[in-house]
């Protein structure tokens, strides 16, 4: 198959550059300790300099896999599914999707939200960057918004960010990785003092699981 033949087919959805997928538990959010199977798609331009998954960020790293494929083997362990990345709207999900609801599946998706979305998803977790923020339709489909705390200044962005989304939207604090010690403390007081926020801790993490 040529370049061209392959950015043909990248372009339709019918094949994705899969980084990896696997069989584990949801480790965040709402669904943390749920069975999932996770797609993680190649490719993201959004730039979080604390991105814990930098090796996503080049779609040309990443084979190209059919969509066919990827669905079958996904839906054969389980039928919650998680498209992560990278950054999962970069690419068309229609096929993908699709033939995953043909497979009795939920589609989860975890997603900064700074492309315009694809695809049948039944569950959106948005965690908006300050780097590239996002498109305005998806703050009203947003199912539950997921926002990194950093530093100080995090908060306020999770305020701004709280403020576009609908009132059914679960709202959720997390610090990133490496400042935990620091922030959970921060987080702990903001929220007692908000308590329309929830926090949100990467069990997988603390469980040594993917």
């Amino acid at each position: 198959m040529t370049k061209e033949e392959e950015n043909i087919l990248l372009e339709q959805g019918k094949m994705l550059p899969v980084m990896e997928h696997f069989y584990t538990l949801q480790g965040e959010g709402a669904h943390t300790g749920k069975a999932a199977y996770f797609i993680r798609l190649g490719g993201c331009d959004v730039g979080c300099h604390w991105c814990d998954v930098k090796e996503s960020w080049d779609p040309n790293l990443h084979p190209l896999m059919s969509t066919e494929e990827i669905a079958e083997t996904a839906a054969r362990h389980c039928k919650t599914i998680v498209l992560t990345g990278g950054e999962p709207l970069m690419w068309n999900l229609e096929i993908l999707t699709n033939r995953l609801k043909e497979l009795g599946c939920e589609i989860h998706i975890e997603t900064s939200g700074a492309y315009e979305m694809s695809g049948t998803l039944d569950w959106i977790t948005l965690s908006p960057k300050k780097t590239g923020l996002p498109k305005p339709a998806i703050y009203e489909k947003a199912s539950e918004l997921k926002m990194i705390i950093f530093n100080q200044n995090d908060f306020k962005f999770a305020e701004e960010q709280a403020a576009k989304v609908s009132e059914n939207c679960v709202l959720y604090l997390q610090s990133e990785w490496s400042k935990r010690d620091q922030m959970y403390p921060k987080i702990t007081d903001f929220i007692l003092a908000n308590p329309k926020w929830h926090a949100s801790v990467q069990t997988h993490k603390y469980l040594n699981i993917p």
